[in-house]
């Protein structure tokens, strides 16, 4: 049995977004099935439509960033009821048997996580498909809980930018008495500065847009630097503890390197499409670190969906209707959003 579901696909690389029709499955013996009510639009969907990370599968339904509610359980779900919140973010399955699995950091399965969307199921010929769509089912193992202390479609962009930007944070340690930088204030960017000062850190915004300088104070920073001006560069020399490198743009990483303090460390979480230079020098002369870091584990997800409630944490957010995807992804590519685009799946469920 399958269910027919409304969806908006890219058909191609080159063409746009419109509707699709899909099969979702029925709900297996551990599956929750959720009505999607709203959907994050993560610069990864343009990434991943416009085939530039070269492993696009289509017809593609793009979304990872999904909250709704649950319509139907499988029998031995044990987490979840018919009416509660629920959330899904990057992936809905891995191989659960490799040792990153069983330590709860499944986004770096050593066999490969399965993406929510652009990915096979792990019969390796089964499409996924997003949350650009009126529902999905998910194993509960990859199900998250959602507070309803939260408006859902702030929530919604938790799912990936939200977590993106909390499990470095968290994976360093980072806090009181620690100087963190953030690099690009965009959707991941915003977030990082919100959990970035609300976990104790100082922080300061470097950017190349002096009209971000207010929006960046009131997002939680303490300080604010324009990066394309050479004197504030030279004088931030050493400053830095940490980096949280949001973009996904080509940037000059060494000017950056210089930033930071001996053993600092600078944490990549954009992913420019062509790969950086970066001189042995730039990390040799003071012990610094270039790290990355992909998104967080099913547990560490919950746990910041949990703080988030706690703390009162949401992303900034314009809400759209799902006919206006395309012109949104044109904004998006012109950094015309503050600072996530989430579809209101309402509009998809009335088309």
């Amino acid at each position: 049995m399958s269910t027919n579901t409304k969806a908006y696909a890219a058909p191609s690389a080159t063409e746009p977004l419109g509707p699709f029709g899909l099969q979702r499955r029925e709900p297996g013996p551990h599956d929750v099935q959720i009505e999607i009510l709203y959907c994050g639009v993560c610069h990864s969907d343009l990434h991943q439509v416009c085939n530039e990370w070269k492993n696009s599968i289509y017809p593609m339904v793009p979304g990872h960033e999904i909250v709704g509610r649950v319509t139907k359980v499988g029998d031995h779900v044990k987490g979840f009821q018919v009416g509660d919140l629920a959330g899904i973010g990057c992936f809905v399955d891995s191989c659960r048997e490799c040792e990153n699995c069983k330590a709860g950091i499944e986004q770096y399965c050593l066999q490969g996580m399965t993406g929510t969307y652009n990915a096979y199921e792990r019969d390796g010929k089964t499409p996924t498909y997003g949350g650009y769509s009126t529902q999905i089912v998910v194993d509960e193992k990859y199900t998250l809980k959602v507070s309803p202390k939260l408006p859902l479609e702030g929530v919604a962009p938790l799912l990936c930018a939200g977590i993106t930007t909390y499990s470095p944070l968290r994976h360093w340690k980072i806090g009181p008495g620690h100087k963190v930088a953030v690099l690009g204030l965009g959707g991941l960017g915003h977030m990082g500065v919100k959990f970035a000062s609300s976990f104790g850190a100082e922080v300061t915004m470097l950017s190349t847009s002096p009209s971000k300088e207010a929006d960046a104070k009131r997002l939680g920073a303490h300080h604010f630097a324009l990066t394309t001006d050479r004197a504030v560069m030279k004088s931030l020399r050493g400053t830095f503890d940490f980096i949280l490198d949001t973009v996904s743009a080509p940037h000059d990483f060494p000017a950056f390197l210089r930033l930071l303090k001996t053993n600092g460390v600078h944490i990549c979480v954009g992913a420019p499409p062509e790969p950086a230079s970066i001189p042995a020098f730039s990390l040799l002369a003071n012990r610094i670190s270039l790290a990355g870091s992909n998104i967080g584990g099913i547990r560490e997800t919950q746990e910041m969906l949990d703080y988030c409630a706690e703390h009162n944490i949401i992303s900034d957010v314009e809400v759209i209707n799902i006919q206006d995807i395309n012109e949104a992804y044109e904004k998006l590519l012109k950094g015309q959003v503050k600072y996530r685009f989430v579809i209101d799946i309402a509009s998809l469920k009335g088309a």
